[in-house]
């Protein structure tokens, strides 16, 4: 969108020469044509580089460029001197007035636009946009010798000057907004991986944290207990051995349960949070009769997958698969943003920790017989693909 957005305002000078220079070119021709096509130009240069600068300033990557604002109206007030100035000692013809008013007129209107793009606030922008205006009412009357005609110059600059000056805002504004999506996005994603990890860290928290609190409650009775000689103190232990051991299941219940995931549920929601995202997404397949560890470590291949094309690319599209061939599930998820593809072993992805990347993956495909390629397959295309065998090469019914 920024790239878009430059080159939009690039066009702009290359609109002013081609709409104002060249005109005037072949109104009058000659020598006098090529002197109002290189004040043009030198203009429209200008008006490229402040509007360039004005951007950066707009994305907060350089200093308000004041110098060149200044700089732009010192150089189209030079220019419009110069119209006015070959309109009034130039040869006397149609031609040379049409020509010299035109860029007179041009010039005004262009530097209006642009410069709208380097002040902030509406009266600001409202107050350039006048004050070319009454510029163009200023010198109209050597080009038009008449009130009407001045007055006529000077709506026209206010009306176009306007018109650009509206469309300079609305660019910024739009560039900013997608800014700001494109940071809300990144944000969500961050989010959901919190919240996932809150809730995790809740759910282990019911389950250990009130039979921890009576082991250690125990434990300090039994001590007690053995201190005064009482065989109670066996019992007591014995009790703490017992809940040790349930806490322990209840655990293992709880990990097996945050590892484990339907790959049809994973699917569906890899879909809606992708296409929510702004990313197109396309899932093909369809997880029903295989058998529950194999969507389980599909079924995280596709969340990890998913966070990661949230997380760290710069994705448009999604496509992800899912095939049953040869005795094997393979399952593809391809997008095509090259940095949004699974990280390294070694980095950072949704889950966190040391069994995150892929890494993590290869482990949770290791225990079903797995395996797991992941890299860029051509230009910008990031492809995962996740391999697994079935027992005895058959999808249950």
């Amino acid at each position: 969108m920024e790239t878009y957005t430059r080159w939009s305002f690039h066009f702009f000078a290359v609109a002013e020469i081609a709409g104002i220079g060249l005109a005037a070119w072949g109104q009058v021709g000659g020598g006098l044509a090529a002197w109002l096509l290189l004040l043009v130009c030198a203009h429209a240069v200008v008006c490229a580089v402040t509007a360039s600068r004005a951007l950066d300033w707009t994305r907060g990557r350089r200093e308000q460029p004041v110098a060149l604002l200044w700089g732009l109206g010192a150089v189209t007030l030079a220019v419009t001197v110069a119209a006015i100035a070959i309109a009034e000692r130039g040869p006397d013809s149609d031609d040379v007035q049409g020509a010299t008013g035109t860029v007179f007129a041009g010039v005004l209107v262009f530097a209006a636009g642009i410069g709208a793009l380097g002040v902030r606030r509406r009266r600001r922008i409202f107050a350039l946009v006048s004050g070319y205006a009454a510029g163009a009412v200023a010198g109209g009357f050597p080009l038009g010798g008449s009130v009407r005609g001045a007055l006529f110059v000077g709506v026209g600059v206010l009306v176009g000057g306007g018109f650009l000056a509206f469309t300079s805002v609305f660019s910024v504004w739009l560039l900013d907004v997608v800014y700001e999506l494109d940071a809300g996005r990144e944000t969500r994603a961050r989010l959901a991986v919190a919240e996932e990890r809150l809730r995790f860290g809740r759910d282990l928290h019911d389950v250990i944290g009130r039979n921890l609190a009576v082991i250690a409650l125990k434990s300090e009775l039994a001590v007690r207990l053995a201190r005064r000689g009482r065989e109670e103190a066996v019992d007591q232990m014995t009790e703490v051995q017992r809940i040790a051991q349930e806490s322990q299941r209840e655990v293992r219940d709880v990990v097996r349960g945050y590892r484990e995931a339907d790959l049809d549920v994973e699917l569906a929601g890899a879909q809606g949070v992708l296409t929510a995202a702004g990313i197109r997404c396309e899932v093909t397949g369809e997880a029903a009769g295989l058998p529950a560890e194999v969507q389980s470590a599909l079924g995280w291949v596709v969340r990890e997958a998913t966070t990661n094309v949230l997380r760290h690319g710069d994705a448009e599209r999604c496509v992800v698969a899912v095939r049953v061939a040869e005795g094997r599930v393979v399952l593809t998820v391809e997008n095509d943003g090259v940095s949004g593809g699974v990280v390294g072993a070694s980095g950072a992805s949704g889950s966190g920790g040391s069994g995150s990347g892929l890494a993590g993956l290869r482990e949770r495909l290791a225990a079903v017989d797995g395996a797991l390629e992941a890299g860029p397959v051509r230009d910008g295309v990031f492809r995962l693909v996740a391999k697994v065998p079935l027992v005895g090469g058959e999808v249950i019914a």
